[in-house]
């Protein structure tokens, strides 16, 4: 549970960020982190075409360059994006200077005012920086779909256990993800629309709602 659902003591480590978004309704909020990338990104939006659900993309900077026929296509259907880094750099492990630069850089293509750290991790001055222009989105559930210990019935299991009102839930648009996105991501949108939730789209405007 500590990886699936932070705890509340680390959600404070954070103040003002994003972390779940109860509503009045059983809502949830899908997001999709590391793409965009023709394989996998191209899959996702397929699918969430067919069920007219809108997401949220947090996108790295390197690959909206790579492929920003995909970018754009998230863009034209109607989805939110985010920044989530340049090169998908880890803050711990990234000087604070060279990590604010390597957003900024991202924040060239993607222009969005979300944000979300890989991994979750940010130094606190990288945190105190950001936070100065970026709303910080972290999430609610992450579904591990990128562990490949795990197989699709695994990152479903997940989804089922602790999804609750308000989840922002994270999935991976990319190759590490494409095995178990491809089996768990159908399986969990159906099991959520059983089980009464409905699908809003994580945005500034959404959340300025909410705080």
């Amino acid at each position: 549970m500590l990886i699936e659902q932070l705890p509340t003591v680390y959600r404070k480590i954070f103040p003002g960020t994003v972390w779940r978004l109860p509503r009045k309704e059983k809502t949830v909020f899908l997001t999709f982190d590391d793409g965009p990338i023709p394989e996998v990104t191209t899959f996702v939006l397929d699918f969430l075409r067919e069920k007219g659900i809108k997401a949220t993309f947090f996108c790295v900077g390197d690959n909206v360059r790579k492929h920003p026929e995909v970018f754009q296509r998230i863009l034209d259907e109607g989805h939110q994006v985010g920044n989530h880094t340049f090169n998908h750099l880890q803050g711990l492990y990234t000087s604070s200077k060279d990590y604010i630069r390597n957003v900024e850089k991202a924040d060239e293509l993607i222009k969005s005012p979300l944000f979300r750290p890989p991994h979750g991790i940010l130094r606190y001055i990288q945190f105190m920086t950001l936070r100065r222009k970026f709303k910080i989105v972290f999430w609610d559930v992450v579904t591990r779909d990128y562990n490949r210990k795990l197989n699709g019935e695994e990152v479903l299991g997940i989804v089922k256990k602790y999804t609750r009102d308000g989840s922002i839930i994270v999935f991976h648009d990319s190759l590490k993800a494409e095995k178990n996105i491809r089996y768990a991501l159908p399986k969990a949108i159906d099991f959520l629309s059983a089980e009464g939730y409905k699908f809003e789209v994580l945005s500034q405007e959404t959340i300025k709602k909410e705080i």
